[in-house]
């Protein structure tokens, strides 16, 4: 007859830890690192000297290494070990990411549209931001607006008559310090208004130029169109809008983006979100 001393671990049961689920640590699954906190989505798993390591990438691009440690992980809140995918994986239960890094929302709906809008300077800036931002926008119930240009946006803010639970954000070309496109920012910004500005040239700047197939933007004279000088420098078609439209191909996620504009347009989402005073 079998009795209790014959069992070697004499660990009390209260103490004892739980089993915990195995995942297999694939590529863009969302997970938080127990001790520091940091969440992010799978970037790559390695084994090395010291042994198998998951590369994170928080939404701004920031990297972080850890060791593929037992219960070393939070998915979705619970405690789970990541292991090595194996060669031909099933995709695992967990949470996905957006285009823009967000934390994907299997099957959900567009919500209602907000009364709050943005509006981006630019039709290849809108069309960035839909592609890499739209699903987001979606969820919040956010409509993206094309403004031709700065000079029309005192009038549409007039027009808009923005307030509380209608906040409109604005994200216009480079702004330069005491320009007339500055000087229109400040004249419209207010607690309901928030205008910003990229710091690129133009908008296939914020395009990083590994993602674009390149080594890096060439610089333009001053005085030139630049489009049409960066088409030349690299032997793209002459046609800007054909160029685009190769170029727009290459982005697929956040990751192919220059973080500036990555916080940019972020700040304009939180801001027309944001719940009334």
């Amino acid at each position: 007859m079998r009795n209790r001393y014959d069992n070697p671990d004499l660990t009390p049961p209260w103490k004892r830890k739980k089993a915990v689920p195995e995942v297999p640590a694939e590529t863009d699954l969302v997970v938080e690192e127990v001790t520091t906190g940091f969440c992010g989505a799978v970037v790559r798993c390695e084994k090395t000297a010291e042994g198998p390591t998951v590369t994170l990438e928080d939404r701004f691009g920031k990297h972080r290494v850890f060791p593929l440690a037992p219960r070393g992980f939070l998915l979705e809140g619970r405690t789970v070990t990541l292991v090595r995918p194996t060669a031909r994986p099933d995709r695992p239960a967990g949470p996905r990411l957006t285009a823009s890094g967000s934390i994907a929302v299997p099957g959900a709906r567009a919500r209602v549209a907000r009364a709050g809008r943005i509006y981006v300077e630019g039709r290849h800036d809108a069309e960035l931001v839909e592609k890499v931002w739209g699903d987001d926008l979606r969820i919040e119930g956010v409509v993206v607006e094309y403004l031709e240009g700065v000079d029309d946006l005192p009038a549409i803010v007039e027009a808009f008559s923005p307030g509380p639970d209608a906040r409109l954000g604005v994200l216009v070309d480079h702004l330069v310090a005491g320009s007339k496109e500055s000087r229109i920012a400040e004249q419209v910004t207010g607690e309901h208004v928030l205008v910003v500005g990229h710091p690129y040239i133009d908008i296939w700047e914020a395009v990083k130029p590994a993602s674009a197939g390149i080594a890096a933007w060439p610089r333009i004279p001053h005085g030139q169109d630049w489009k049409t000088g960066v088409c030349r420098e690299l032997g793209w078609p002459q046609n800007t809008g054909a160029a685009w439209k190769q170029l727009l191909g290459r982005v697929s996620t956040y990751r192919d983006l220059e973080p500036a504009l990555l916080g940019r347009v972020e700040e304009l989402i939180d801001f027309v979100t944001a719940p009334a005073a």
